[in-house]
């Protein structure tokens, strides 16, 4: 007999949930007035980008006007693209919203115009009606024979009621299969798609609520259905065009969608697409599904992108396109020609731009608080203190970079909650910005392929040096006449 303790724990990794820059966000943070409240659903600050996204979000929920463009521009760490994150999850589940960086562009194997034209058109639902035939009843009972001998066809009996009347239906072997795939008993509230053979649990009748004395969180309890057993329902499927044209252009079909080499689609294929989803426009069997494409660092763009985005923006079936960048006046991409945000001029005579401003000191804690809960760390109310000076005085992102590194330093000491002298510890473990260029200029010349005039690192040290400064700026007010701020107070122990 197996000794039960070599037997090793097996962990359930069907759902594991990952923690991302912007998995705190779960929507724009709004009243019903579209006014920002202070903090909501993830969003600290940025009242005015906020109340912008809002209006928006309306313009993207009404669906009528094709082809406008937004711009969010501000420096970096600023919440562009946590605007663009809040206002995909405040859509609805199938209103299509495509997410893109400028520089995927040039990883694709396609050319630039046919990668933005799938950006498009994957940015860009249909809602397609169709009836089918639905059989919904409460089970009965389900009688399954099997075979004597272990082999051969399964056969059985699926008996459904509703309010009003009661069947008996044969049932063959795939049936039976499914069936027992969806852990059918009964007391369910099940849906069979005649046509598919789909079998779907909706919940548990109420009638058979006492039937056990414990039930699991996620046991659902639903009413019998009413009228006749067998039914017609309209259902409703949203496909993206570009899902469309992949289906109509790979001969191996929809499954060509889960091999992801999509590939050119040639414009006629398109065409016939387009000509086919008007015709089912006109006779009410769909609707056009306007979403919304972002594209987050635009100024990767070149020109020739520009131009088709340009041309793009004209068609009726345009989405919404909502771009982000933090460059000031830049050279467009392919071209040595300077322009706001690095985007042509007539490009941007197109666009609505949303600025967005640096965040206050009271904003900076609010936001790590918010990531320390969504982290799952405990910090003391001193530490949250020191990490928003280091915040004000290096960047945001690098903080938050800190709180999972300081969390780890917390538990090896078997502490509960991170305080200042875990925060000490990683602050002198990894380097931010101003630190490194600081490392850079005392033993540049040590580096391979030292170019010894330092035009880079004056570069890197003035952005460095700006932050700091505007920090120092914003800290003034703060700082005591009894003793230095609270970052300056820890640098002597760091």
């Amino acid at each position: 007999m197996a000794d039960l303790s070599s037997v090793q724990e097996v962990r359930d990794v069907t759902k594991v949930d990952r923690i991302g820059a912007h998995s705190h966000i779960r929507g724009l943070g709004l009243d019903d007035s579209l006014e920002p409240r202070k903090v909501s659903q993830g969003m600290v600050g940025q009242a005015q980008a906020r109340r912008a996204a809002g209006v928006i979000l309306e313009m993207i929920k009404e669906g009528k006007i094709a082809g406008r463009a937004i711009l969010l521009a501000g420096q970096p760490g600023t919440g562009k693209t946590a605007i663009a994150q809040a206002i995909s999850k405040a859509m609805d589940k199938d209103v299509p919203f495509t997410m893109l960086a400028g520089s995927e562009l040039y990883s694709h194997e396609l050319s630039k115009s046919e990668a933005l034209t799938q950006a498009f058109r994957r940015s860009i639902g249909v809602r397609i009606k169709e009836e089918t035939e639905l059989i919904e009843g409460e089970v009965v009972e389900l009688v399954v024979d099997r075979p004597a001998t272990g082999s051969g066809q399964k056969v059985g009996q699926l008996t459904l009621k509703t309010t009003e009347m009661e069947t008996v239906y044969d049932l063959g072997g795939k049936m039976i299969d499914s069936l027992i795939k969806q852990k059918v008993a009964a007391g369910d509230v099940v849906t069979i798609d005649k046509a598919a053979g789909k079998v779907t649990v909706i919940g548990r009748s109420f009638a058979r609520a006492r039937d056990f004395d414990a039930m699991g969180p996620q046991t659902k309890f639903v009413q019998t259905p009413e009228g006749d057993i067998q039914k017609r329902k309209e259902v409703v499927h949203t496909v993206s065009l570009h899902e469309i044209d992949v289906i109509n252009s790979r001969s191996q079909g929809f499954l060509a969608l889960f091999s992801g080499d999509t590939g050119e689609i040639k414009p006629e294929v398109r065409e016939q697409i387009n000509v086919k989803v008007a015709e089912w426009r006109e006779e009410g069997k769909a609707d056009i599904v306007p979403g919304v494409l972002f594209i987050d660092e635009v100024h990767m763009l070149d020109i020739e992108c520009f131009a088709f985005l340009n041309r793009a923006l004209e068609n009726t079936m345009a989405p919404v396109l909502i771009m982000a960048t933090n460059r000031g006046i830049t050279n467009i991409r392919g071209t040595h020609y300077k322009s706001p945000h690095g985007i042509p001029l007539d490009l941007l005579d197109r666009t609505l731009i949303v600025p967005t401003t640096e965040y206050s000191q009271d904003e900076l804690t609010q936001i790590l608080k918010i990531r320390c809960e969504e982290e799952d760390v405990e910090m003391t109310d001193e530490a949250l203190t020191l990490l928003t000076s280091i915040a004000k005085q290096t960047s945001l992102r690098y903080s938050i970079q800190l709180i999972t590194a300081a969390n780890l330093v917390c538990r090896k000491r078997k502490g509960t909650e991170v305080e200042k002298s875990d925060l000490r510890q990683v602050y002198s473990l990894f380097q931010d910005l101003e630190r490194s260029v600081a490392f850079l200029k005392e033993y540049q010349q040590q580096f391979l392929f030292d170019e010894g005039d330092g035009s880079a690192l004056a570069a890197a040290s003035a952005a460095a040096t700006s932050g700091a400064a505007n920090a120092a700026t914003s800290n003034a007010s703060a700082t005591t006449s009894s003793g230095p701020t609270a970052m300056e107070d820890d640098d002597d122990d760091l």
